[in-house]
């Protein structure tokens, strides 16, 4: 299993490139990282991780303060987090996430057998 995200800018439409995310897991009661990456110029990471992750309760923090901060927009949210659990499906598991300044919206996404991120 592996996690792949996708960000976008829902106030003009736009992929949100070199957005900082990072990839926690539950381990014991606490939240310890244990990937860091940002998206590319489409907005994307394939795998967040780099690797196949054991099944658990994981944590996306992804730096929206950081990318409306440098876009001089004010916002309400310094930061998203995604928590969520991965029971067993073996397929991957993909994060969109469509981001304004005073509001954020995720689901599951789907990731094709043929295509490493879905273009939702």
């Amino acid at each position: 299993m592996s996690i792949s995200v996708r960000v976008i800018d829902s106030t003009n439409g736009r992929p949100v490139a070199d957005l900082a995310v990072t990839l926690h897991a539950r381990e014991d009661g606490s939240w310890p990282a244990v990937a860091r990456s940002r998206t590319d110029s489409a907005g994307k990471i394939g795998s967040v991780c780099g690797q196949a992750l054991p099944y658990g309760s994981y944590r996306l923090v992804f730096d929206t303060g950081e990318y409306f901060a440098e876009r001089a927009v004010d916002s309400l949210y310094t930061e998203v987090i995604v928590s969520l659990h991965y029971p067993g499906d073996p397929s991957d598991l993909h994060v969109p996430l469509l981001l304004s300044p005073f509001s954020y919206t995720t689901y599951r996404g789907f990731v094709p057998e043929t295509a490493a991120v879905d273009t939702a």
